[in-house]
């Protein structure tokens, strides 16, 4: 070397400078790790487990191996560059020849003795001292700054050199440098050395033993595919592939390269894979500078730069890490099913062109591989390209409940919504939760199962946020065995499932949805299905819809048996109205509507006239249906009840409805009775009883102003005559008018019906019977009933109910004694005191005078009589007088103001009716003056003439 260096001093620069690159470089820091390399080759060649022991003394760190001692060879390739012996070796660590240049940072004399008591040593100051004696090397030097390849001399130890310690072949020796700590430096070998036990297959030990602490031995075990390194563990997975020749002519003879993966795991064996920052790198198998981001170490003997430190591209590189792709796939085989997921690389910018490939390798191999957990029983595993999975959080054991019921789910993977990174970067089909929901429909299970599934969504619903509205077309498995999309359109039963609600539900009518008992879960009404109960049912417009039509269905020819069937069991179980329209079949077998039938026995029967458009239901089904329910659906039994809480009009077909409505009715609410005019004219009193005998019905007739009591005033019959031209039993005062009822009802219903317990007038026929009846001889009428009864008639009038020129008026009056009168004899009393000198046969009293007079066409009083006062009396005022003021305290009269002109005998010459002088209590004259021989029988004439002036 130093004849070489001595004939080309630029060789000696270039040793130098190579040197020099190595330990500026790629072995920079790297000197445990040459270290630990060779000493797993030594114990590769030995056939022996690799131990490593450092220990540090007197300034010195010791690095001692077992396995194959050095020998002459090793010496050389410690001496020369990039000449290793080990080319031979395609499984050895170290084969670049330059890895011993790492001890250089660390110490510039390095020895290494062996077990045979031989060694060699280097040394920057001996080559220096030799370089000095070589004129052109000797320049450099000094240009160098003494600066020496430390590594091209070897120099022979001292003789007495010991050994290394007992049990080792051979030991690093390493004076170090100045400013170098040996204590750090065997801790941060001690930081170093599990991985490097798993990177390196031969090495099976280290030892770490500082001068002052305690001893470190990190051993490495196998068992089960577990490597356990110190207090680590790792789930390893090797293989080899044959690759071409390198390009380099030292590694041509390298065509088997090896490939590990070490998972991390815990003392159970449950992967602890490594996160994208965990700051991983290649190792090739000591660590390189290339970064890795997968879930694994990648340990692989890929072809590497002279610095070690990156992989060198080509063919072999490409092999190497398809090799490591699919030996990836091998380990997510070995681990459990359910932690494979957790071993697909996440997603993201790769930290190194290699981490970039290797990624996609690994990612395309596990893409296409077979080792998925499949949710079906008769699978076991799923190539995920073709697998699917399902994305409904919060429901963990749904994807096996989908796979053991319907092929439809056969490839569907037994995994968590937690990995659903993973499962896209593989290409897994993802199914949402609305896909879910269409892809049920195919699936044909019993209600039990479907229940299951409810079960099994519900955590889900309850803890993922807008699940529900993915849900909404969840399918539901109906009482008819249909599956009907949508739990908003389902109606849930009870638990008690009542025969009604079986019998409409498996009608399978369109657009009624009622859910199987046996699938109901609370999950479905979260959902937006409504619980239902008989009364629910009957008003669901699907089934209303189905009444309507059922009697032109049944007149199509379709069997409408079931729908009456079904309906009349609802209304068994609870009463609901408006089902009318239901065609049953009558007497005769021809359907009808329910509402225009009536019962074989019903009480309305034998009051209807012949005649009348209501048939009998069929004997048989009257037999087998319960009563209450055909009467709830519309057959007569009695008289039947027609409400509407919000009538717009007179639409519910009741007969002259039209007419109340035109007579001021306008209702906030129809409560009426239906087919009161079908009843037969001598069936009335008979009607009645049983309108009165009827709780519901007799409210309705009661009523104020209601159609029932309106339309019964002017229809019904009552011993040939309507309900007012009778009164009440308990009207004595009207008795001289009218005679009692002859049917014997309790006076309020009857009252309600228009039988009279007043005295009134409300029509102008009402007023032509009254003028009738007061002109009647043969009956006996007193004069303040007759009074009553014209002051009912000008009443009327006057608020219009009558119409006077429609009245046939009769040609007697009843007259204030009591008597009938012929109009041409009568007069209407007009003027009080007129009464002294007019016969009371001849006098009609009662109401406004004028107006009577107008309605009667008669004279007044005050036009037929005239005469003078005779003598002028005396005046006193009326307070002065104290029986007038004692009969108005009495009476409860105000006192009149001003005069009145008192006479011992009130006499008056009359000019009409006939000439002749009268003695009279009370006159007023022409000139409004009151005159009395009486004063308190003047006190009344004055009242009575205020009272009738207004």
């Amino acid at each position: 070397m130093l004849a070489a260096w001595a004939d080309s001093p630029t060789r000696f620069r270039e040793d130098a400078n190579a040197e020099e690159d190595l330990v500026l470089g790629g072995y920079a820091e790297t000197w445990f790790v040459e270290l630990a390399q060779n000493a797993a080759d030594a114990a590769r060649a030995a056939g022996v487990p690799g131990r490593l022991c450092l220990t540090a003394a007197g300034g010195e760190l010791r690095v001692a191996n077992t396995g194959a001692p050095l020998d002459a060879a090793g010496v050389a390739a410690l001496a020369s560059l990039r000449a290793s012996p080990k080319r031979e070796d395609p499984g050895s660590a170290g084969r670049f020849g330059v890895g011993f240049a790492a001890v250089l940072p660390v110490s510039d004399a390095p020895r290494l003795v062996t077990r045979h008591r031989t060694g060699v040593r280097f040394s920057a100051a001996d080559t220096a001292a030799a370089v000095r004696e070589l004129p052109g090397p000797a320049a450099e030097l000094t240009r160098r700054g003494g600066h020496v390849p430390v590594l091209r001399l070897v120099w022979p130890v001292e003789p007495d050199e010991p050994g290394p310690p007992e049990g080792y072949a051979t030991e690093v020796r390493l004076p170090v440098r100045p400013g170098l700590d040996p204590a750090d430096l065997l801790e941060r070998a001690r930081a170093a050395a599990p991985d490097l036990l798993l990177a390196l297959p031969d090495l099976a030990e280290v030892v770490v033993a500082p001068p002052d602490g305690e001893h470190a031995v990190l051993r490495r075990t196998e068992a089960d595919g577990i490597t356990t390194v110190g207090d680590r563990h790792y789930r390893v997975v090797r293989t080899s592939v044959a690759t071409e020749p390198g390009a380099a002519v030292e590694e041509r003879h390298r065509r088997e390269r090896g490939v590990c993966w070490a998972l991390p795991v815990d003392v159970r064996g449950e992967p602890a894979p490594f996160g994208p920052d965990s700051g991983e790198v290649l190792h090739a198998p000591t660590a390189a500078v290339e970064r890795l981001g997968l879930p694994a170490r990648l340990i692989a003997d890929l072809p590497l730069d002279p610095d070690r430190r990156r992989v060198r591209t080509g063919p072999t590189a490409d092999a190497v890490l398809a090799a490591a792709a699919a030996a990836y796939l091998d380990l997510v085989r070995a681990v459990a099913p359910e932690c494979r997921l957790d071993l697909v690389p996440a997603p993201g910018f790769p930290l190194s062109e290699l981490d970039g490939r290797l990624r996609a390798a690994v990612v395309d191999a596990l893409a296409e591989g077979t080792w998925l957990p499949a949710a079906t029983p008769d699978v076991e595993e799923l190539v995920p390209r073709r697998a699917e999975w399902l994305d409904v959080p919060g429901a963990p054991g749904l994807p096996v409940l989908l796979a053991a019921a319907d092929p439809v789910f056969a490839r569907l993977a037994d995994v968590e919504p937690r990995h659903a990174a993973a499962l896209g970067e593989l290409g897994v089909h993802r199914i949402g939760a609305a896909g879910l929901a269409e892809r049920l429909h195919g699936v044909e299970r019993e209600p039990g199962w479907w229940r299951g599934l409810y079960a099994a969504l519900e955590p889900a619903v309850e803890s993922v946020p807008g699940l529900t509205e993915e849900l909404r077309a969840l399918p539901v498995p109906l009482l008819d065995g249909r599956l009907v999309a949508g739990p908003p359109s389902v109606l849930l039963p009870g638990a008690d499932l009542d025969p009604g609600t079986r019998a409409v539900a498996e009608l399978a009518l369109p657009g009624l949805h009622v859910a199987d008992p046996g699938a109901v879960h609370p999950l479905l009404e979260r959902l937006g299905a409504t619980a239902t109960d008989p009364g629910a049912l009957l008003d669901h417009p699907a089934l209303r819809e189905a009444v309507d039509r059922s009697l032109d269905d049944s007149d199509a020819g379709l069997d409408t048996a079931p729908l009456a069937e079904a309906v009349l069991g609802l209304l068994a179980v609870t009463a609901a109205p408006g089902f009318g329209p239901l065609a049953l079949p009558d007497a005769d077998g021809l359907p009808s509507r329910a509402d225009e039938l009536m019962l074989p026995d019903a009480a309305v029967r034998p009051l209807f006239d012949p005649e009348a458009p209501i048939g009998v239901l069929d004997p048989a089904w009257a037999a087998r249906i319960p009563r209450e329910a055909l009467v709830a659906a519309g057959v007569l039994d009695g008289f039947a009840v027609v409400v509407d809480e919000e009538p717009s009009g007179p639409e519910h077909d009741l007969h002259d409805e039209d007419l109340w409505w035109d007579e001021g009715a306008e209702p906030s609410r129809v409560v009426g009775i239906r087919d009161l005019d079908l009843v037969a004219d001598d069936a009335w009193p008979a009607a009645l009883a049983l309108l009165a005998g009827r709780p519901d019905t007799r409210a309705v007739v009661l009523v104020p102003g209601g159609y029932a009591g309106w339309w019964l005033a002017r229809h019904a019959l009552l011993g040939g005559h309507g309900p007012g031209h009778w009164r009440l039993p308990g009207a004595e005062r009207l008795a001289g008018l009218y005679d009692p009822v002859p049917v014997g009802l309790d006076e309020r219903l009857l009252a309600a019906v228009g039988v009279r317990a007043e005295l009134t007038v409300d029509s102008t026929a009402g007023a032509a019977d009254l003028l009738d009846r007061l002109a009647d001889p043969t009956r006996t009428v007193d004069a303040a009933l007759a009074a009553d009864a014209h002051a009912a008639l000008t009443a009327a009038v006057a608020e219009g109910l009558v119409e006077v020129d429609d009245l046939d008026l009769p040609d007697h009056v009843r007259s204030l004694a009591g008597t009938v009168v012929s109009v041409d004899d009568a007069v209407v009393l007009d003027a009080p005191w007129t009464v002294a000198v007019l016969p009371a046969a001849d006098l009609v009293v009662g109401g406004e005078p004028h107006a009577l007079a107008e309605i009667l066409d008669l004279p007044l009083a005050s036009d037929v009589v005239a005469g003078e006062v005779v003598g002028a009396g005396r005046p006193v005022r009326w307070a002065a007088l104290p029986e007038v003021v004692v009969a108005c305290r009495t009476a409860g009269l105000p006192v009149p103001a001003g005069e009145l002109w008192v006479h011992d005998t009130l006499e008056v010459d009359l000019t009409r009716p006939e000439k002749g002088r009268r003695s009279v209590p009370t006159w007023i004259d022409a000139a409004g003056r009151v005159h009395a021989a009486d004063p308190v029988r003047a006190l009344l004439t004055l009242s009575g003439r205020t009272g009738e002036d207004g």
